[in-house]
């Protein structure tokens, strides 16, 4: 029976155990089906909860997977790229890390029950880690972000062993050597549990790489949870999160690099996809 984990005061819940194979089980089958569909994208209805417990099922199973947690850059995105569509339908679990997601799904009477954020999941992932002994990775990050989320990570779970942290420099992925040496330091620390946070794509293409060599090892695509984690970077207050304005909040932090991706970009689209959302829901 698996533990019921918590996290920041929230609870957690039982959820079914499904498999998710090239010729998937009849559990698979009926989680499948219940896939909301929202800007194009197929989401898992699913708690931060019940994401928990399914990865520590399929970790006990032997089993690895990835987690994508699309928000509205990410879909504006995967909505002009069937490249990028095709790297999130090849994830295990994709769960809505965006309230304008939430609320179209909403909208169109087919909802997912929360939003759940890589910035959330890197510290309830993180407890259960600790709790079963499941080692963890930390990738991304400027220099020195990982190590020190690391260390507050295991400064409120004692127990969770950090197998290794690497901050790898921007434009890696296009050195063979850099790399090489990447995906090298991963494989050695054999770890169960790996937060990539190098942002979509990048983060999600290695992950698809990594795990033809850790098949049982999960892999979370987290974009700025370790910087997050760290303190380099403040979220939102709470109330801002669960009001869908933590966007806001980060604009304000950051105008100079945010600004004309939130205002010129991601907040058009969401607005036509609220309003898309809502039109079918009226004439439906």
């Amino acid at each position: 029976m698996t533990r019921t984990v918590t996290a920041h005061g929230h609870t957690r819940t039982k959820a079914a155990i499904p498999r998710q194979r090239p010729r998937p089980d009849k559990a698979t089958r009926k989680r499948l089906r219940r896939r909301v569909h929202v800007a194009g994208l197929a989401l898992d209805p699913m708690t931060e909860g019940e994401v928990v417990d399914h990865v520590i099922a399929a970790l006990k199973r032997g089993e690895g997977g990835h987690i994508v947690t699309p928000n509205i850059d990410i879909s504006r995105a995967v909505s002009r790229d069937p490249d990028l569509r095709a790297l999130i339908e090849g994830a295990d679990l994709a769960v809505a890390d965006g309230m304008p997601l939430v609320w179209a799904a909403r909208l169109l009477r087919t909802p997912v029950p929360a939003r759940v954020t890589g910035a959330d999941l890197i510290w309830s992932l993180s407890e259960a880690a600790a709790f079963y002994r499941y080692p963890i990775y930390l990738l991304g990050g400027p220099p020195g972000v990982a190590r020190q989320a690391a260390a507050r990570l295991i400064g409120h779970y004692p127990a969770l062993t950090v197998a290794g942290v690497d901050a790898p420099p921007y434009g890696f992925e296009q050195c063979p050597e850099s790399y090489a040496r990447v995906r090298e330091a991963v494989l050695a620390a054999a770890p169960r549990l790996v937060f990539v946070g190098l942002g979509f794509p990048k983060q999600d293409r290695l992950i698809a790489a990594l795990r033809e060599d850790l098949p049982t090892t999960w892999f979370v695509g987290c974009g700025a949870a370790i910087s997050f984690t760290a303190g380099a970077v403040r979220r939102a207050p709470r109330w801002m999160q669960r009001a869908g304005l933590e966007w806001l909040f980060r604009l304000y932090s950051e105008p100079g690099r945010l600004a004309r991706r939130y205002l010129a970009n991601d907040l058009p689209f969401a607005l036509r996809l609220l309003t898309v959302s809502l039109v079918k829901r009226l004439f439906s």
